[in-house]
């Protein structure tokens, strides 16, 4: 017969079945825990060197973007000066007297044709003002794209059908003509005729404009996602436990549409960005003298042909920035759904 000291050694040497593999990793003391969505995601992000390159490239784009005072101070120029017209043999008929547009030590992009101001700080402050306006315009078409569409989407009935015919409406609208036509009626009602709009103003009819027009194919996919949702157990059991609905859809219904919300961010950022350097490019957007990417693209349409120097380096980095933004939606939609091939 054994004793309860033999049973308890030979249970210590018996070895015990435990589950392994990505989903699981080891505490400190040995045992083994599962791993959250959240980290799962993360682990299958940081095997994709697309994306994770990606980050680095768009991480970067925000960095000079907010860093563009402290870079301005240390570079020693700013975007406003006109240092071809203050530096006499800088320009020759308006154009750089060196050769590649004016690139040197001194300016190492070189300088704008006509005005003479330094390329790399106008690039810079650009990529500030246009990347913190696609930002707000993003942050604030999302918000509402979360409170309309999963609203609608729980609540049902009327205000789902309201919501429903609100957003198809607003979808049939063409965004740039749209645009074009509310800036002078909102510039009318503000600013006297004789007096020019100020900055500030541009900024907020251009974010007031694309998020009234940006926010509806967010709504309506996380609709459909919380349609599917409404009904599950966990929705149910927080209606029983007397939860109010809008604690359900705080705690319950929005954390389980992150996915979908996240990947389009992803998506929706690089549009806004060419929406507003498209519509700076066609003088509705900021204006002169605020530095602006799209505005470089309407000033090189007048220079290319006797100096394409000025168009490659804005030219160059939105490619780079879309291109590299683009894919890291796609790698963030692959680290939620590893099963959907890219």
């Amino acid at each position: 017969m054994t004793s309860p000291s033999q049973a308890a050694a030979v249970e210590a040497e018996t070895p015990v079945l435990v589950p392994q593999g990505p989903h699981y990793k080891k505490r400190k003391s040995g045992a083994l825990t599962g791993r959250s969505p959240g980290q799962l995601m993360w682990m299958r992000f940081k095997r994709d060197r697309t994306g994770v390159t990606s980050a680095c490239v768009v991480l970067f784009f925000f960095a000079i973007g907010l860093l563009a005072p402290v870079i301005s101070k240390v570079y020693g120029k700013d975007p406003y000066t006109r240092y071809g017209q203050v530096t006499p043999g800088l320009l020759v008929n308006q154009y750089p007297a060196q050769p590649n547009g004016g690139i040197s030590a001194d300016f190492w992009f070189g300088i704008e044709p006509g005005l003479g101001r330094d390329v790399f700080m106008q690039l810079l402050y650009g990529i500030r003002n246009t990347l913190g306006l696609a930002v707000a315009i993003t942050a604030v078409s999302v918000l509402t794209a979360i409170l309309l569409g999963v609203s609608a989407g729980y609540f049902g009935g009327r205000f789902d059908y309201f919501v429903g015919r609100f957003t198809d409406l607003l979808m049939a609208f063409p965004n740039q003509l749209f645009f074009l036509a509310f800036a002078p009626v909102v510039g009318a009602v503000f600013v006297a005729p004789e007096d020019e709009m100020p900055t500030w103003l541009r900024a907020v009819i251009i974010i007031l404009v694309m998020w009234f027009l940006g926010w509806m194919s967010l709504a309506r996919l996380l609709r459909g996602q919380v349609l599917s949702l409404r009904e599950r157990e966990f929705v149910e059991a927080a209606k029983v436990s007397g939860a109010s609905p809008w604690r359900i859809i705080r705690r319950e219904l929005v954390p389980n549409v992150l996915t979908p919300i996240l990947v389009q961010t992803t998506y929706m950022l690089p549009n806004f960005v060419t929406s507003i350097a498209g519509l700076s490019f066609l003088g509705f957007g900021l204006v002169e003298p605020t530095p602006d990417w799209g505005r470089m693209f309407a000033n090189a349409a007048d220079y290319y042909r006797n100096d394409i120097t000025y168009l490659f380096f804005p030219g160059i980095a939105m490619v780079v920035f879309i291109v590299a933004f683009n894919l890291l939606g796609d790698s963030v939609r692959d680290a939620f759904d590893p099963k959907r091939a890219r």
